[in-house]
């Protein structure tokens, strides 16, 4: 799959059994962070969240929240969402199918949320039909904007306008709570949330049912 900064209508109509974005009339986003929980930039994500009241979705490694309890508590504490994103951040496409379903089995002992996001946003669609149809059973969620925090040769400036220029009511948009993407990540994610706050949106976490 092409990362494309906005997913484009065809795109989202080619794969239409995964959530690309939340259908409102609503001034609503829907912020989203993967790769987490961490002990340093999930709590800077949180305390900035709080500032606006804001809610979001937090796709969770199994292994992370394994490893920082205690953070994981503080996200669902505060009111957010969470969805399961693998226990070892697998790739889809280069793991077989069945090892796959028991990593996300195993992170389902850590996560509970009926929301699964696919690491690198590589999934074959024969497995998002299982999942779906599954004993978990899980929702694939996909994105409509990525904002690249995690892309190394982007520059900050790039990244902000990524998500500004590119989001609308409803858009469901990526951000990661990694070491990798942080530097980005801190710097964009206050300017959005004020930014969008002063246009009057709120920011809301994903429901299962959501479509």
């Amino acid at each position: 799959m092409i990362m494309f900064i906005k997913v484009p209508n065809w795109v989202q109509k080619m794969y239409k059994n995964r959530l690309w974005e939340v259908k409102t009339k609503e001034k609503e986003l829907y912020l989203t962070f993967d790769d987490g929980p961490h002990p340093l930039h999930t709590m800077f994500i949180l305390d900035e969240l709080k500032k606006y009241n804001a809610k979001a979705t937090f796709f969770c490694i199994g292994k992370n929240v394994a490893a920082y309890p205690n953070v994981y508590q503080r996200i669902l504490e505060e009111g957010h969402a969470v969805g399961n994103h693998t226990y070892d951040h697998l790739n889809g496409w280069q793991t077989p199918n069945e090892v796959y379903l028991q990593n996300i089995v195993k992170a389902s002992n850590y996560i509970d949320s009926r929301l699964f996001r696919p690491p690198y946003g590589k999934i074959k669609s024969s497995l998002v039909r299982k999942l779906a149809s599954a004993d978990l059973p899980l929702k694939t969620v996909m994105w409509s904007v990525l904002s690249y925090d995690f892309y190394q040769t982007l520059s900050k400036e790039r990244c902000l306008q990524n998500v500004l220029l590119c989001s609308k009511p409803g858009s469901i948009i990526v951000f990661h709570d990694s070491d990798k993407a942080s530097e980005k990540m801190r710097y964009t994610l206050p300017k959005v949330l004020a930014y969008f706050a002063e246009k009057g949106f709120g920011f809301e976490r994903i429901k299962v049912g959501k479509t």
